[in-house]
């Protein structure tokens, strides 16, 4: 049996996409319909930082590795490309987890 994985993945926005919230807000609203909908997706939401507007973390739940991995390779194909790039300052940056067994 696998384990659920959560990964996070890190955004800076530019100064520009933090001026315009109402537009960037909507790039990443239809980033993330298209993840929520992915095969093996159980959740993901998006963490705003109290302190600077332009950081923010996108929380998603995943059923197994294997299903994070497909949906890694699908954002990589023309199919799966999306816009959040023109939103961004920088690469997003991406850790996984998994649960500690024994903690």
């Amino acid at each position: 049996m696998s384990s659920s994985v959560t990964s996070l993945l890190e955004l800076t926005l530019t100064a520009e996409a933090v001026a315009d919230r109402a537009a960037t807000d909507a790039v990443v609203s239809q980033t993330l319909q298209a993840t929520r909908a992915f095969d093996g997706c159980l959740g993901c939401d998006v963490l705003e930082d109290v302190e600077d507007p332009a950081h923010l973390v996108v929380l998603e739940r995943w059923a197994s590795l294997a299903h994070d991995d497909a949906y890694r390779a699908w954002r990589r194909t023309p199919e799966g490309a999306s816009r959040l790039g023109e939103v961004l300052a920088g690469p997003p940056r991406l850790t996984r987890f998994t649960t500690a067994d024994g903690v």
